[in-house]
């Protein structure tokens, strides 16, 4: 078989959000794959949705269900235990793809001998195929085979997960599974399924439709989901050091951990969880000291970091609590002005 599509699926019956992505993955153009669609122990109807395609599309559509709810890493790997295909596709189940999606992202992997190939995605608030905001999940001086500055270049920027095909024998291979009971699976494991790889290509349009709403994962922030962030953080160096490439490329997982552990749970933590603590905040600037003291001279961070966001660093290294109070003290003021402007 040409291509497994993997879809991991929780609570996504409302509003045909679960059907439209299904849709589009029934109608691909592609020859010989199969869809694998596993309910993550949904409460909602989403199971009985999926039951009715499997019987619809049988040989083609498989649906598979989860006794308990181990998020989308252990939803996927459900998925990549099952499948057949010599090529692996992830989707979220509350996004959709063009119907010649696949087909051209095989097209080319054949066409280059790449095991590894993307493409861009579009932004959207509504179901249909009007293409939205634009964003280039890669460039192509990544492309080709990857030699170090290439894999550099992928650790730094290397782009969604959802908009790429792998082949499955690098996956199996590599023992790529995904975290389970944690949200961020694919920041934990992003690195390695690009890294390993061993050529790359990339087609510079959007075929991938990226759905934007308010119950998505990155619009929903709590203390856990914070937590996960940082966890999917330490599970990256430990893939990297698994792996063997964690003392090779430093600097660029450095930053990328610096990014994802610490700046990006730190700044979502203060604006989107109602009760912030002392404790949560302390800790997490405690830890990232101790892995890497001296990330503020990362050439990237210096580079790439706002320098507002250097400033506000710069206070919780040095005092948690003069931090805490300063910031909430500029965000009421940001908030007062924008009252006053209305």
């Amino acid at each position: 078989m040409k291509l497994s599509i993997i879809v991991p699926v929780y609570n996504m019956a409302a509003e045909k959000k679960l059907e439209y992505c299904l849709d589009s993955l029934v109608a691909q153009t592609v020859s010989d794959y199969e869809i694998i669609a596993v309910d993550d122990c949904s409460t909602d109807e989403s199971w009985e949705i999926l039951k009715s395609y499997e019987r619809r599309f049988p040989g083609k559509f498989h649906a598979l269900h989860l006794e308990e709810n181990k998020h989308q890493g252990g939803a996927k790997n459900a998925g990549l235990k099952a499948a057949q295909g010599d090529w692996i596709g992830f989707i979220d189940s509350d996004d959709w793809i063009t119907p010649d999606m696949y087909e051209r992202l095989i097209g080319r992997a054949e066409e280059t001998g790449a095991d590894l190939v993307g493409c861009d995605y579009c932004l959207t608030s509504e179901h249909s195929m009007k293409a939205g905001q634009v964003v280039h999940n890669n460039r192509s001086s990544q492309t080709g085979i990857l030699d170090d500055e290439k894999r550099r270049s992928l650790i730094l920027d290397g782009g969604s997960l959802v908009v790429k095909i792998f082949r499955r024998s690098m996956i199996l291979e590599h023992e790529l599974w995904f975290p389970e009971h944690i949200f961020y699976e694919d920041n934990a494991l992003g690195n390695s399924y690009l890294v390993l790889a061993a050529h790359f290509e990339y087609i510079e349009e959007p075929l991938y439709f990226y759905y934007q709403h308010e119950s998505s994962t990155v619009h929903t922030i709590s203390e856990k989901r914070c937590e996960d962030r940082c966890e999917a953080g330490r599970l990256m160096l430990k893939e990297a050091e698994r792996h063997d490439f964690l003392d090779k490329y430093r600097p660029e997982l450095e930053y990328s951990f610096t990014l994802l552990f610490y700046v990006n749970t730190l700044f979502t933590y203060m604006a989107g969880v109602r009760r912030t603590k002392y404790r949560f905040v302390k800790k997490l600037g405690e830890e990232m000291r101790c892995l890497f003291p001296e990330f503020q001279k990362n050439p990237y961070y210096l580079e790439r970091t706002h320098a507002e966001e250097k400033k506000l660093i710069r206070m919780q290294m040095k005092s948690t609590l003069w931090f805490m109070a300063y910031y909430k003290l500029l965000w009421a003021y940001r908030n007062f002005r924008k009252k006053m402007k209305r």
